[in-house]
């Protein structure tokens, strides 16, 4: 990897493994391989040193570089902190996408130099760079009914990992499918003129 040849770096988040791949909570990592798959990006290699997965690719004009991490979601930031030693200045570049249980089912929403919300894939990466400014793809993965403050950790802990009822899934794709769209926007016009278009 040449570290400057790249204008962005994309961290899909999620957990490894077959059964976890058409749960809620791994609406980023999804979205990363739908974002290499329309844009025609070579098949993931594995990269043991980063602890991931990469694919690397330009889409129009711009030079990306796809990370899915092979740590489960909480321990994100073990593949961040790798990243940090070719790219010093990597939060400039960064991108990352994931899920969210506070936005609605299939919604998307970019933020910026924003706190966690209690993500602890998102926390993972922030502890792991000291810094919270970095762009980030928020995937909606819950419907209105399912925000409530009285939320426990076993209701959360279901919502994430379960399995969705055909309409559900449904809407997850289509929040995935737009998840990808942003990154393209974020690559190409920056993040600044993405929000105005997605948010």
């Amino acid at each position: 990897m040449k570290p400057s040849a790249y204008n962005s770096i994309v961290l899909g988040l999620g957990n490894p493994g077959s059964e976890h791949e058409n749960t809620r909570h791994n609406a980023g990592r999804a979205a990363a391989k739908a974002f290499a798959k329309t844009h025609g990006f070579p098949l993931f290699e594995e990269q043991k040193k980063l602890a991931a997965l990469v694919s690397e690719n330009t889409a129009d004009k711009t030079t990306i570089l796809l990370v899915l991490p092979e740590t489960f979601m909480n321990h994100s930031g073990k593949t961040a902190s790798a990243l940090k030693i070719p790219f010093k200045r990597i939060p400039e570049k960064l991108i990352v996408m994931h899920d969210d249980l506070d936005l609605p089912l299939g919604t998307v929403k970019i933020v910026k130099n924003r706190g966690s919300a209690g993500h602890k894939g998102v926390e993972s990466i922030m502890r792991a760079l000291k810094t919270k400014d970095f762009s980030r793809i928020r995937i909606g993965i819950a419907k209105p009914k399912d925000i409530v403050k009285s939320q426990t950790k076993e209701t959360v802990h279901k919502i994430v990992i379960g399995k969705l009822p055909p309409a559900e899934k449904l809407l997850l794709q289509k929040g995935i499918k737009k998840a990808a769209a942003a990154l393209k926007a974020i690559a190409e016009q920056g993040v600044e003129q993405a929000m105005n278009e997605f948010n």
